[in-house]
Parts: C-alpha cells; sequence; structure tokens
C-alpha cells in the first residue's frame, strides 16, 4: 500500500515537471497592449520554447514553429557573437508574439504570412499599401526584447529568418546603440541581415 501510495506521487511529481516546459509564462503588461495595439489580436496562449524564449500566441503553435524560433535565435547569437557582441543572447531574453496573418500570399502569390501595420515613415513609399504596409515581423519592445510576427504553418525556415532578422534589432539595441540609429528603419533604406 505504501509502495503504490509512492509511486503514485512519482507519477504526480513526475507529470507536473514535465509539464513545466509548457507553463504558462507572465507577459509584460506594457507589450502586451503594444503586440494588441498593433495586430487587434487576443494572445492567450503563452508557452515556452524547448530553449526556453517566451512564446505569445492567439492559438498554441506547432512544435515546428517553436523549434523555427529556437534556430532563428540561434543564427541571431551566433552572428551576434561573430560581431562581439554579448548581452541580450539567452532565449529567456525574448518573446515572441504570434499574431493572426493579414495577408498570407504576397503581390507574386508566394506564401508570406504577414502582419498590416500602419505605414507610418514608409507612408508614400512603394512598401504603402494604402494607409499601411505589410510585415513579417515587427519589434514592440527593446525592453523586454519583445517583437511580433505572422502565424505561420508552414515554410518554417522563413520563421527562422523573420526571428533572427527582428532580433537584429534588439541586439544593435542592448549592444551597439549608433548602429541600432543607423538600422533601425529601413524607411531610409537597408535591409536584412544587417548582422554578417
Amino acid at each position: 500500500m505504501k509502495q503504490s501510495k509512492f509511486i503514485s506521487i512519482v507519477i504526480t511529481v513526475f507529470a507536473f515537471a514535465a509539464g513545466l516546459s509548457e507553463t504558462a509564462v507572465a507577459q509584460n503588461q506594457r507589450v502586451l497592449a503594444e503586440a494588441l495595439r498593433i495586430t487587434g489580436d487576443k494572445f492567450t496562449v503563452s508557452v515556452r520554447t524547448p530553449k526556453g524564449a517566451n512564446v505569445f500566441a492567439v492559438t498554441r503553435p506547432s512544435a515546428s514553429v517553436l523549434n523555427a524560433i529556437d534556430s532563428g535565435l540561434t543564427d541571431l547569437f551566433a552572428v551576434a557573437r561573430k560581431n562581439r557582441y554579448s548581452r541580450r543572447l539567452n532565449y529567456s531574453d525574448y518573446s515572441v508574439y504570434i499574431g493572426k496573418a493579414d495577408r498570407t500570399k504576397d503581390s507574386t502569390g508566394q506564401y508570406s504570412p504577414d502582419i498590416a501595420v500602419g505605414a507610418a515613415q514608409y507612408g508614400g513609399t512603394v512598401y504603402d499599401q494604402g494607409g499601411f504596409i505589410y510585415a513579417a515581423g515587427m519589434v514592440i519592445a527593446n525592453d523586454p526584447c519583445s517583437f511580433v510576427i505572422a502565424e505561420h504553418t508552414k515554410d518554417f525556415q522563413r520563421v527562422s529568418n523573420v526571428v533572427r532578422y527582428e532580433g537584429e534589432h534588439l541586439v544593435l539595441y542592448h549592444n551597439d546603440r549608433r548602429r541600432y540609429r543607423e538600422t533601425a528603419d529601413h524607411s531610409k533604406g537597408g535591409g536584412h541581415p544587417i548582422l554578417q
């Protein structure tokens, strides 16, 4: 009887520990408000990637998406170290908000889940779609390191690329403010990758 009770406790503890990787993480309310303002989405799902990045989403992201986020951050950290940057190179430093895509195909018909954001400084440029632009991702806070991307159901390499590219702005913000200011606004030219 004691042995079966002990086994039951061990199984309960193991199940609890196994569930910790899916444990909800607290959202920064200021960042959450900005993600909501930009996308209009409610981010009710919170998980961590296998390597510890925070993910807030409208619907539960697939394992492929979570792994793609980790892959993008791994690439980001490697190129950051190559450039002798050392701050904010932990997975847990990053929060990725995954919102509903406002479009899933670009003007050429290629799969391209993007979010529509106000044109702002891009108004009147080739990117202006009538007061808004489509963005693959967008930094929503420099501290804590947070950005929003659109939901993907395939082409997970694109997720990795978007994560790496949005992360470049955040690494530069925390490691090289001059270079950050020179590259933060793509309306003045330039694109990704910034870090080589």
